[in-house]
């Protein structure tokens, strides 16, 4: 019998949180996007899917919420699966080690990105996708709503433009790397799918169907259809699993061992390949950048379960 059907994942869920709700969180939202700042910061839930179909939430697990940097997955996946290993020749596939709004790290590298899940990177991924695509914007949002099998999820205007308003440094990143010759488009082509993706919104529940596809060998589960390659599915875990985390990869790895992505919307998915998708959001960040509360639910799940790729 599979492990998933012997366990109570709902029940395992609300031993976890009421445990974490003797731990103070100590945590913030991010605030330097206005806009994010108004979110309720005691917001808390889990959805987990397995690649068989069964379903287990927790809490806040319906409610719509700004994945920001998780988006950048769903980018890079659609570029990834179209550009193929022509990619690499504009980013690397190294964790960065510093923030992920560096411009230091930027400038060394001239101009290269780190990784395609850092400021720097997605903008990349975002010129590719305006060179690919007739309609980026509404292109991605297809792709993402088939994932999620939900014609309701969308970007979110006030959130974009909070971010335009205030993304003077993700200005300077695309700028620079612009100097470099690494950016071919227009700058506000880019930058405007930039924070389009980053504003999108989505449940738990929503996350954790779209992301399945990753646990299902680039399978998707619901529907038959192919997105990636098992090899490149395998290459874009690996890339979670060591750089999804800003530069607290190695912590996620260590505690929880799945790949995975983060946002600064308090949003975190993870994988376990072969056997499910789980997607937490717990709005209060870790001075990384990262869902306080969320790092430590997942550690823990991972930990009682014995369910990650260790």
């Amino acid at each position: 019998m599979a492990l998933h059907e012997m366990m109570n994942y709902s029940q395992l869920f609300l031993e976890i949180f009421n445990e974490l709700q003797q731990i103070e969180d100590r945590g913030r939202v991010a605030d330097y996007i206005p806009e994010l700042a108004h979110i309720n910061p005691d917001h808390f839930g889990v959805h987990l899917t397995t690649i068989d179909g069964r379903q287990y939430a927790f809490g806040d697990s319906e409610v719509r919420f700004s994945i920001q940097s998780i988006a950048k997955v769903f980018t890079f996946v659609l570029a990834y699966s179209r550009v193929k290993s022509n990619i690499w020749e504009r980013m690397d596939m190294e964790p960065a080690g510093t923030p992920f709004n560096s411009l230091i790290q930027l400038e060394y590298d001239r101009g290269i990105p780190r990784n395609p899940f850092i400021n720097a990177g997605s903008m990349v991924v975002c010129d590719i996708l305006a060179d690919q695509l007739a309609s980026p914007r509404e292109n991605v949002l297809a792709f993402i709503r088939s994932l999620s099998r939900n014609s309701t999820v969308d970007y979110n205007p006030i959130v974009a433009h909070s971010e335009k308003r205030s993304g003077f440094r993700n200005y300077a990143l695309v700028n620079l790397m612009k100097s470099f010759g690494n950016i071919r488009n227009e700058i506000d082509k880019v930058m405007d799918l930039y924070f389009s993706i980053c504003s999108l919104e989505m449940s738990c529940r929503e996350l954790s169907e779209s992301f399945l596809f990753l646990a299902n060998n680039g399978i998707v589960p619901h529907s038959g259809e192919s997105i990636l390659s098992p090899s490149r599915t395998k290459r874009t875990n690996a890339l979670m699993q060591t750089c999804g985390f800003y530069d607290e990869a190695g912590q996620f790895t260590f505690k929880v061992g799945l790949p995975g992505k983060s946002g600064v919307g308090g949003g975190i998915v993870a994988v376990h390949p072969g056997k499910y998708a789980i997607a937490v959001w717990s709005p209060r960040l870790n001075k990384k950048g990262n869902s306080y509360k969320g790092m430590l639910f997942l550690e823990e799940f991972t930990t009682r379960t014995k369910l990650s790729i260790f």
